[in-house]
């Protein structure tokens, strides 16, 4: 699943990516994280607009201890269509959203010293991940991303990757059915457009911003 990303843009230079007007004062983290602030484009009476979401759908949880309720879990990705928490909105283009998107990681290596091996799209320095977003009791407006089956290019890092769009999907995503969605989710993305960079980076350096979100590996 994928547990990390970067808009290593401007705020204006996303903006103009898809053709939305850039918010006076915007601020954009370099690295996104479960359960933080990220941006998504999506459509607000029928114009598109940037705007700063939690990235994460809160899923409540209870303390094993105690059994009272304790902080929601950000639920990141979307892995299944039917589960009760995607069921409502997968088929309603109101809730979809692009994820403006300049490089995704995965963890890899041995468990206690992963490094985080990073994908970009070929000649695309900003690419869009397809995503969905609600308004929640919790934390206000949030999103998460649709996921499918590896590609020839992730499958050697893991079997999982971001639904990737092209320019030209931008539109079928935001307004198409709920078969549409089906469609992208099934969609094997071409491998040769994905380049892979494998750091030294360790993963385990995302514990100083405070997220205690463990890798599904």
């Amino acid at each position: 699943m994928c547990n990390l990303y970067t808009v290593r843009k401007s705020a204006a230079e996303v903006a103009a990516h898809f053709g939305v007007d850039a918010p006076a004062a915007f601020n954009m983290p370099e690295e996104t994280l479960p359960g933080y602030p990220g941006m998504v484009v999506r459509e607000a009476e029928g114009v598109l607009v940037l705007q700063s979401m939690v990235w994460g759908f809160p899923r409540p949880m209870k303390s094993k201890k105690t059994g009272l309720p304790i902080k929601p879990k950000p639920v990141n990705n979307i892995a299944d269509l039917t589960n009760f928490m995607w069921r409502g909105i997968a088929p309603k283009p109101q809730w979809r959203c692009l994820i403006p998107v300049t490089g995704f990681a995965e963890a890899e290596g041995e468990k206690g010293s992963m490094t985080r091996t990073w994908f970009h799209v070929k000649d695309e320095p900003i690419f869009a991940w397809a995503g969905m977003w609600r308004i929640s009791d919790e934390w206000g407006p949030v999103y998460s991303g649709l996921m499918t089956n590896a590609n020839d290019a992730i499958a050697p890092v893991h079997n999982r990757m971001p639904v990737l769009l092209h320019r030209d999907d931008y539109a079928r995503w935001l307004h198409g059915s709920l078969d549409d969605v089906i469609a992208f989710r099934d969609r094997i993305f071409p491998p040769e457009a994905i380049e892979m960079n494998r750091t030294a980076e360790l993963w385990s350096r995302r514990k100083a911003t405070g997220v205690a979100n463990a890798v599904d590996n």
